[in-house]
């Protein structure tokens, strides 16, 4: 018998993580001289007040909520894959080949090919620290972070050798055709008489990281092999004795969580920067495991989650735009949430389940 609802688990302890975190921070605010109230208001209003907001909230979002479902579909098979970052490079390599070398008639058929592209570089490169633990006992944990170091001196060898335009001292990619440029939401709202902002960077991957979010959910809850997974990351022994196989898992679980990964990059890569430049990632590949932890693993937990640090990402900018409030902060806020929500969960979890048994003992 559970110790309480799942509700509770899901959406209840991530957010009194968060209220802790955002006392901690308000804290912080206060110790610098600056009002915390005035500097939520402004986060609100940078953020959510107006479709330019919007439009960067969301575009940061869909980047949490790729490498979010990445990690979290490795967390469910028991394997924590640090190496985001790296396979979303890599991902960016294959979205720039395809965009790059292809004659393509229209987005649509570009965008497609794209996100194939985006899976199969992310997928390979996770595929690797995968055979190595599954065959050779390698921990995940120390190959993915070593293979996002190989993944950055790949990528920055082929930008200044290979792909750099004749001429040009940026180590970037030419700029993509015009005929594969992703269409913005201001484009897409538009024919609907709804205004949206021409500046704000977020487009149409949106919506394909909205169905990533449901395939997940439908692999994890509604196959056999998302059993399997399920199965696997709760009882390797009991895994075993059911007939399932731990390499084929480890491997099958790297290969969705990589190819997640890499698909980050239609949205910088396609989306946003329309060519391929170093640093694309940002950090996102980081912040799609504070995404996983805090969304619980489920994929409309990731969907809040990177909501949640998208308006962080936003509300920082303006915060460190219109006040002395350094864009650190934001940072520290970050680390405060990830703390909560995954090496001090059980200090919110622990009383909570102490309240709800009691409550059931008290019913029965």
């Amino acid at each position: 018998m559970e110790k309480m609802p799942r509700w509770a688990d899901v959406v209840l302890i991530p957010l009194i993580s968060l209220i802790l975190a955002a006392a901690i921070s308000a804290v912080v605010i206060l110790a610098i001289g600056e009002d915390p109230v005035a500097a939520v208001r402004l986060m609100v209003d940078g953020a959510l007040g107006s479709t330019y907001g919007w439009g960067y909230t969301l575009y940061y979002a869909t980047n949490f909520m790729f490498t979010g479902l990445a990690v979290a579909v490795a967390f469910h098979a028991r394997l924590f894959n640090i190496g985001g970052e790296g396979q979303a490079m890599l991902g960016g390599l294959g979205v720039a080949l395809v965009a790059l070398y292809v004659p393509w008639p229209h987005w649509s058929f570009a965008l497609i090919f794209a996100v194939a592209g985006a899976a199969l570089f992310g997928a390979v490169w996770a595929a690797v620290p995968a055979y190595l633990q599954a065959r050779r006992g390698s921990h995940i944990v120390i190959t993915t972070i070593m293979f996002n170091f190989i993944a950055a001196a790949v990528l920055n060898y082929v930008l200044v050798n290979l792909l750099r335009p004749a001429g040009s001292m940026d180590p970037a990619s030419a700029r993509f055709p015009e005929a594969v440029h992703l269409p913005t939401l201001h484009e897409m709202l538009a024919p609907f008489g709804i205004a949206f902002s021409k500046a704000a960077p977020a487009n149409v991957s949106l919506l394909v990281a909205l169905l990533a979010c449901l395939l997940v959910w439908l692999l994890i809850w509604r196959t056999r092999l998302g059993y399997e997974i399920r199965a696997y990351g709760h009882s390797e022994t009991g895994a075993l004795y059911a007939g399932i196989s731990p390499f084929k898992i480890t491997m099958i679980a790297m290969i969705i969580s990589g190819a997640l990964a890499g698909m980050m990059a239609i949205n910088n890569v396609m989306g946003e920067a329309e060519r391929l430049v170093l640093n694309a990632t940002e950090g996102a590949g980081f912040i799609g495991i504070a995404v996983a932890l805090m969304g619980r693993s489920h994929p409309f937990g990731v969907f809040l989650a990177a909501i949640l640090f998208g308006f962080l990402y936003q509300g920082g900018a303006e915060l460190a735009l219109w006040t002395s409030i350094p864009r650190e902060l934001i940072v520290v806020i970050q680390a405060l949430v990830i703390l909560f929500t995954g090496a001090l969960d059980n200090m919110v979890r622990m009383p909570l389940e102490a309240l709800f048994l009691r409550l059931r003992k008290r019913r029965a």
